[in-house]
């Protein structure tokens, strides 16, 4: 392994995601936006501990309460807040335990009180209310997971199947007012796929949901068709929000801590949206142009990639990612491809993501193993481990998309 790459991807991943951690974007909207009234905080996904953390120093005294985040994530006790961990991608019965405390709570709030609503990625997940029993909400989760689908077409559905997705949620506050925060996880921003949009109108219909369920041959229930064929809100007057932080800072702040690292940076796009193998592959190819350069360069792109499910094994976008940049990179060098999550995790592991360099393929060569084997098992963890390629940060408490980077320095390095 190249010790010199691997230690500056280590540094690129640490700054790039302090830069776009959440706590001073959400000083800066409630500084911008006073709330009136009694102020309830609901805060769910990935960053939703540190969020209303963040919010509850700014605030002081809370009317009440209720975060949800992923196992794992909750960091300790907030004030005037019942923390809850659940599960993610799929949703559990301690997502629908916390999302019923959450309802319940803004039940107490009337005109001119404030519903503080702090959302970041995961909250499809973690934030849900079945309208079909669980076991069968999960049962479709997975299915949209194993066929490929990406976020929009996964949120089209889901936000039919709940009570408090596709703008419910808001619905269920009036008559008071939600001023809701979103860091964004999805690339271009749309408000109603952020989380399944519960505090934004649905812009999403009826036949597209159903042209998903046809598109991927999914197999629903009749009580799940008739949600989807069940309209969603189009219209919400209860409801003011801020979007704060997107992929295309991550990638801003990951060029720039490349460039203090003398990498020459380019960002190629902060909207990828194809297999993790294919973009892995691709990166591989870019470095492989550039394996004579006469100056360190790094190429960036952001964005969230999709796995098809073909094994059992244990990995992540990633992961897989990082592991098709492999075969590419073999013998190289001087180049190196990571891949990770903004948030920390990457699918249901403990690891961020990975990397790879010109000596994995080796590493898995003396383990009997090829890159085509593994990526068909979907077993990047284990092997990414064994040839010390695990990237791992622990919950960060932001989720703003991924980022990966192909660094590539002078052969004469």
């Amino acid at each position: 392994m190249n010790s010199t790459l691997r230690r500056h991807a280590d540094a690129i991943v640490k700054e790039a995601v302090a830069a776009v951690l959440p706590d001073e974007a959400v000083r800066r909207a409630l500084a911008q936006h006073p709330l009136t009234g009694n102020v309830y905080l609901v805060a769910a996904g990935k960053a939703a501990w540190q969020m209303a953390q963040t919010a509850s120093d700014c605030l002081g005294t809370l009317s009440g309460g209720v975060v949800v985040t992923k196992y794992g994530h909750v960091m300790g006790d907030i004030p005037g807040c019942v923390c809850y961990e659940a599960g993610h991608p799929v949703p559990d019965e301690h997502s629908f335990l916390a999302t019923r405390a959450a309802l319940d709570l803004v039940q107490s709030a009337k005109e001119g009180d404030t519903v503080l609503f702090l959302l970041s990625g995961g909250g499809s997940a973690l934030f849900e209310q079945p309208l079909v029993p669980g076991k069968e909400l999960a049962d479709i989760t997975q299915q949209l997971l194993a066929c490929g689908a990406d976020i929009v077409e996964m949120n089209t559905v889901r936000k039919r199947l709940s009570a408090v997705k596709g703008g419910r949620f808001a619905q269920a506050c009036a008559p008071a007012k939600v001023f809701s925060v979103v860091l964004s996880d999805i690339l271009g921003d749309p408000l109603d796929m952020i989380a399944s949009g519960p505090a934004c109108p649905d812009t999403t219909t009826c036949e597209q949901a159903l042209e998903v369920v046809k598109k991927y041959g999914l197999q629903l229930s009749e009580r799940a068709m008739e949600c989807l064929r069940t309209e969603t809100p189009k219209q919400l007057d209860n409801v003011e929000t801020q979007i704060t932080g997107s992929v295309s800072e991550l990638c801003a702040a990951a060029a720039a801590s490349c460039r203090r690292l003398g990498y020459k940076s380019v960002v190629l796009t902060d909207r990828l949206c194809c297999e993790a193998r294919e973009a892995g592959s691709f990166l591989a190819s870019v470095a492989k142009s550039h394996a004579d350069t006469t100056e360190p360069l790094a190429f960036l792109a952001g964005g969230e990639t999709v796995v098809h499910l073909t094994g059992k094994g244990k990995g992540g976008r990633n992961q897989e990612l990082a592991l098709a940049a492999a075969p590419g990179l073999a013998g190289m060098k001087n180049a190196a491809v990571f891949s990770v999550g903004s948030d920390g995790t990457d699918g249901p592991t403990d690891a961020a993501g990975g990397y790879a360099d010109g000596d994995t393929c080796a590493v898995l060569t003396r383990c009997g193993l090829t890159v085509h084997q593994v990526l068909s098992a979907n077993n990047a963890y284990p092997t990414l481990k064994a040839a010390g390629g695990l990237i791992v940060t622990g919950p960060t408490g932001t989720n703003v998309n991924d980022i990966a980077v192909a660094l590539i320095t002078p052969n004469k390095t």
